[in-house]
């Protein structure tokens, strides 16, 4: 996170920010009280029936994270506070790159961490399957996050390079190819599913692709119309 908001003041310094310093200070302070109750929220709605026997239900949301619940709750919280300051400027594009970094970086730690924190995968007989400290060879999830992650940030430098985006737009591609790839990852992840078969975070995952639909189904309103 620190390394992040280091990388996100580099940025914002050296490409400009079409908002002014107390707007920005707002949706900074909306993305953080809305990322750190989404995260917390949604984790703790990985696992219900653990929730629900705890001894101390606060203290167990407080303990569990998952960093959809933080980019849908950020999401919610600079919505929210633009609407109550009446700020109508697209306010996402700077924080793409940074949150690409320190999710990484978490990820690193994630996988340090095997089994002993929830982001593993299941069994697999794949060669690349790892121990992780429960002596069962399974899909190394963080690392493929990882490597998804270098590879969205790479897309997404290529296609600003080719085309000329809306403000806006690096964000909303962000979170689409991001949400579509968690839907996807978590289907070889244990945990609780509630109907379906899907579990609370790819629920959460569909709830943001619809709505981002209007972007999905219509991708052309993202780049910037050129005209003779």
């Amino acid at each position: 996170m620190f390394l992040g908001f280091r990388y996100f003041l580099y940025l914002r310094k050296k490409q400009g920010d079409g908002l002014p310093d107390s707007n920005r200070l707002w949706v900074i302070a909306g993305a953080i009280f809305g990322a750190v109750l989404g995260s917390r929220l949604l984790g703790a709605l990985e696992n219900p029936p653990a929730l629900l026997h705890s001894e101390n239900p606060l203290l167990y949301i407080y303990q569990n994270k998952t960093i959809v619940g933080g980019l849908l709750g950020g999401l919610i919280g600079v919505e929210s506070i633009k609407k109550v300051i009446g700020e109508r400027q697209s306010s996402g594009d700077l924080f793409v790159y940074p949150l690409i970094l320190a999710m990484i970086i978490g990820r690193i730690g994630c996988f340090s961490m095997g089994v002993y924190e929830e982001t593993y995968g299941v069994a697999t007989s794949l060669p690349w399957g790892m121990e992780l400290g429960d002596g069962v060879i399974r899909h190394p999830v963080s690392l493929y996050e990882i490597i998804y992650l270098l590879l969205l940030a790479g897309m997404l430098y290529w296609i600003q390079k080719k085309y000329t985006l809306v403000s806006g737009a690096r964000f909303k591609l962000f979170m689409i190819g991001y949400l579509l790839f968690r839907f996807m990852l978590d289907l070889i992840k244990p945990g609780y599913r509630y109907a379906f078969g899907l579990g609370s975070i790819q629920l959460a995952c569909l709830a943001g692709l619809l709505y981002y639909a209007p972007s999905i189904i219509f991708p052309s309103r993202l780049i910037e119309k050129q005209y003779a």
